[in-house]
């Protein structure tokens, strides 16, 4: 009589480089998509929102979004150059936990460029949740 026992499929185990390259990706995304709502404030505002304090402080808030997700970002990149090539890491619990499809796509390395917001969509566009 022989046992087979019913084996479970391995974890998603991939190389820690190459998923701290798709984060670095998405941080990007993140700074582009923030740095995009400052021009629209000002549009939306006028220039006399430079005037008021409670403006300016949003504004530089904003600015500063955009150059802490650039540098985490680039320090990321950075870091990531000095990793061995031979360390892995098992993603499933992680990529559970990421909400937006897209991205948990991108960050297991489902889509092409590892970008979860396309950033050529077209004005007006959005979607169901």
């Amino acid at each position: 009589m022989t046992f087979n026992p019913v084996m479970e499929p391995p974890e998603p185990v991939e190389a820690l480089s190459d998923i701290l390259m798709r984060i670095v990706s998405e941080l990007h995304d993140v700074a582009y998509l923030i740095e995009r709502i400052e021009p629209q404030l000002l549009e939306l505002g006028g220039a006399e929102v430079l005037n008021s304090p409670d403006a300016m402080k949003v504004m530089q808030g904003i600015d500063l979004a955009v150059q802490k997700s650039r540098g985490l970002a680039e320090f990321i990149d950075t870091i990531t150059g000095e990793i061995p090539l031979g360390w892995t890491v098992d993603v499933a619990t992680a990529l559970s936990l990421v909400k937006l499809a897209e991205m948990q796509k991108a960050l297991g390395g489902a889509t092409r460029h590892g970008h979860s917001q396309p950033l050529s969509k077209a004005a007006g566009d959005f979607d169901f949740f």
